[in-house]
């Protein structure tokens, strides 16, 4: 095992470094999602490659008969982990992991979904008002544009109650928030 408070890194690497058409699609992904590096790319791949793994081993093992005992239960918390994050619909089965694309892990980012919500005008503008701490989940900064957001947390998202982007009237704000927030008010 080795120490615990020790890190490790938590992502595969590609097996070949240098493929063309695999490179081009990361960089593509880089860009929309607006992420620093590959690396956090690589994250939301092992974390997808992991899941399909869990569940190719279920089905296998299930091959023969019904689900149940502990792979029921094992399938089971699968899923409902993977639909509170909204990465599968509420009717999903096993079977559906397999479907799963690697941008479905990456809409479910805050960082993605402060852009989403419209409280930043890019992905590299959210990831900035989340790691200066302008942004929060249900009232507590969050100061990891990695984590991922649930279908509950996602409804709580907001400007930090100190920050200055609370104002509506800041330079750095967008203007779609601001006017709709000043079209309440009227």
């Amino acid at each position: 095992m080795g120490y615990p408070g020790k890190k490790r890194k938590s992502y595969d690497t590609p097996k070949h470094p240098w493929q063309a058409a695999r490179m081009a699609t990361e960089v593509e992904l880089l860009k929309k999602y607006g992420l620093r590096n590959k690396k956090e790319l690589w994250k939301a791949v092992s974390i997808l490659r992991r899941y399909r793994a869990d569940a190719r081993r279920i089905l296998a093992e299930s091959a023969e008969t019904e689900l149940s005992g502990h792979l029921k239960t094992e399938s089971d918390q699968i899923l409902a982990r993977l639909i509170r994050f909204s990465v599968l619909p509420s009717d999903a089965n096993i079977d559906d992991i397999l479907a799963l694309q690697t941008e479905s892990i990456l809409e479910r980012r805050l960082q993605t979904q402060v852009y989403r919500l419209g409280l930043a005008r890019t992905p590299k503008q959210a990831r900035q008002f989340i790691t200066h701490g302008h942004i929060a989940i249900n009232g507590q900064k969050a100061t990891v544009p990695g984590i991922l957001i649930s279908k509950e947390e996602e409804m709580q998202i907001d400007y930090y109650g100190n920050s200055p982007l609370t104002n509506e009237s800041h330079a750095e704000r967008p203007a779609q928030i601001a006017t709709s927030v000043a079209g309440k008010e009227e």
